[in-house]
């Protein structure tokens, strides 16, 4: 069964760095995934073309938040992808974007309008313990627009002060993917920190590479057979 999963990160290469290989996973497992970058300097800049690109290497789709929060309920649409298709959510004609969501109530609006926009069944964002302010109020609001939802789980960022995670993913073929996405990302990461944050996840996790993650919420909804009647 294909799952819709949302990935939100307050900068390009936040969500690159705390779930790339989880999100690869996802795609080759048949899952659409949309990256969901709530900050942008504008459209058409140097960094939003960085973060596009690392979006297409990991065949995501982005969308950003300046633009989800304007979008009306009524413009909410699924979207259904193939495997192959990359595409970006770009500005209309004449449409600008402000470089921040300007307000609490804003953001928890935008991640809603994506979250419901895409029917979202799982989600992934920042630890709340985050020395960055802009990181915490990201896993505030989102897990405030994810209020009905059964799966969330925070990823860890370079700037993380405690996370204490349960749930490992192995994404021992797709770190690659996710070293690749890095390097496209606008802030230059060495790759030797997430190489070497992989390993040590996946040591927890008795694999050789894998990406970790904090629940919030999670509901593993395991398939029941079903069982035949007693005899009388």
């Amino acid at each position: 069964m294909s799952r819709s999963v949302l990935a939100v990160g307050t900068h390009p290469g936040d969500i690159e760095f705390g779930c790339a290989g989880t999100l690869a996973a996802h795609r080759a497992a048949g899952d659409s995934v949309t990256m969901l970058v709530l900050t942008c300097d504008g459209p058409d800049t140097l960094r939003s073309r960085q973060a596009e690109a690392a979006a297409r290497e990991l065949d995501c789709l982005l969308v950003w938040g300046p633009q989800a929060a304007e979008r009306r309920s009524r413009d909410r649409r699924s979207h259904t992808r193939g495997h192959h298709d990359r595409r970006s959510h770009r500005q209309g004609p004449g449409e600008t974007w402000p470089g921040l969501i300007s307000s609490a109530a804003m953001t928890v609006a935008a991640i809603e309008n994506v979250l419901t926009g895409v029917d979202a069944d799982v989600i992934y964002v920042h630890a709340p313990e985050d020395a960055n302010a802009e990181h915490r109020a990201a896993a505030v609001a989102t897990l405030s627009a994810a209020r009905h939802s059964s799966r969330i789980l925070h990823y860890a960022g370079e700037s993380t002060l405690l996370f204490t995670p349960a749930l490992f993913v192995d994404i021992s073929p797709f770190l690659g993917r996710k070293l690749a996405a890095l390097a496209e990302a606008p802030a230059p990461v060495d790759p030797e920190l997430p190489t070497g944050t992989a390993r040590h996840f996946g040591a927890q996790a008795r694999v050789r590479y894998a990406e970790a993650f904090a629940p919030a919420r999670f509901v593993w909804d395991l398939a029941v057979a079903e069982v035949p009647a007693r005899a009388a």
